[in-house]
């Protein structure tokens, strides 16, 4: 597995995520177990069924986490460099043909939240920004052709 690229929020997320399940889920689960258990025959009983797939899907969740903790590289956002675009650093960008303007925070892929603005260093739009300036005007190969956006800030 190759290393993960997080921020430090992303890392305290994960690891937050982790603790979480390994202490209140695990336990919460555990009791739906029992409860489905004293209702009886296991063999039709809907409620035992759900009850381990839940638990069999949170410990995959666990191992994901740990494997992605295990392997992270972490960026820490206050030591990065604003002078170009990088994994960690927030961006201001102007779409040439509306005037809108949007701000994205570049993360590693496993941290992308399009609701947050969180948009992925491997993302046609996160890809195409690395390495630019402030006053640059980027070509952004998107799957309808291609769109074009000024940086105008890069800011932590």
């Amino acid at each position: 597995m190759e290393n993960i690229i997080l921020t430090v929020e992303g890392m305290k997320k994960l690891e937050n995520e982790l603790e979480e399940l390994k202490t209140i889920k695990r336990h919460e689960i555990a009791e739906k177990i029992k409860e489905a258990r004293m209702q009886g025959d296991l063999s039709e009983n809907a409620e035992y069924d759900a009850a381990k797939e839940e638990q069999a899907e949170m410990e995959v969740r666990i191992i994901k986490i740990e494997n992605i903790l295990r392997h992270a590289e972490v960026i820490d956002e206050t030591k990065v460099d604003t002078k170009k675009i990088n994994i960690g650093c927030r961006v201001t960008v102007k779409y040439i043909d509306s005037g809108e303007e949007e701000d994205y925070w570049i993360v590693g892929s496993t941290e992308s939240d399009v609701l947050e603005n969180k948009v992925s260093n491997e993302s046609p739009i996160g890809l195409a920004m690395l390495g630019h300036k402030k006053g640059d005007i980027v070509k952004v190969n998107v799957p309808t052709g291609s769109i074009e956006v000024e940086i105008i800030k890069i800011h932590r």
